[in-house]
């Protein structure tokens, strides 16, 4: 039976297929294309970043699930130090980077100084492809992630690049804290938070 737009856990075995949705999911997105400049290598480049940061990091310390179309990664608290890339991690991320490398890091440490110090739910990925837009993939997504952290009384942080996206988050009841810019002159990243809301009894 076809999977559909009904969440299911991400396995490790899935990574070819999540990532080369999450590389046609954000071939159009502003901070991955700071980091992937372009050329005929870029949706590989982008699917060898996503299978890297899904196996070695989210796959393993996160709770990651898949559509048939999407992917999302999340990250609890108790996960979060674990979550972080380990130095082999980085060394496999900084060889698909290339020469974008410095940039890349910069743009973590970035993130890293300012990121939210109270416990909280981190929203690092999620994705549609373009081609099942409309569908309710992410929607589906976001609804079973945010209702995790509904349960564990949290809220939900995440960064986004895209503009068009900032609504798609409001929707789901996320505000924006702040906007700045990527280190070297990128693009805006705009921070965002959910508090939690009450589970029905």
């Amino acid at each position: 039976m076809p999977m559909t737009n009904t969440p299911q856990a991400a396995r490790l075995d899935d990574a070819p297929a999540i990532s080369r949705t999450l590389a046609r999911a954000f071939g159009n997105d502003p901070m991955m294309g700071w980091f992937f400049p372009g050329g005929p290598s870029r949706e590989p480049d982008l699917a060898r970043y996503f299978t890297t940061i899904f196996t070695r990091q989210y796959g393993r310390h996160g709770v990651c699930e898949r559509t048939a179309s999407a992917a999302a990664f999340w990250v609890p608290p108790e996960r979060q130090e674990k979550a972080v890339p380990d130095a082999e991690t980085i060394a496999e991320l900084e060889e698909i980077l290339g020469d974008r490398a410095p940039v890349f890091r910069d743009a973590v440490e970035a993130a890293a100084q300012h990121g939210p110090q109270e416990p909280h739910w981190y929203l690092a990925v999620v994705g549609a492809d373009p081609a099942a837009r409309g569908q309710g993939h992410g929607a589906a997504l976001l609804r079973s992630g945010l209702a995790r952290a509904d349960a564990a009384g949290l809220p939900v942080y995440l960064e986004s690049s895209k503009p068009d996206n900032l609504p798609v988050y409001e929707h789901f009841g996320f505000t924006v804290l702040g906007e700045a810019a990527l280190p070297g002159g990128g693009p805006l990243v705009w921070a965002m938070r959910r508090a939690p809301r009450p589970v029905d009894a």
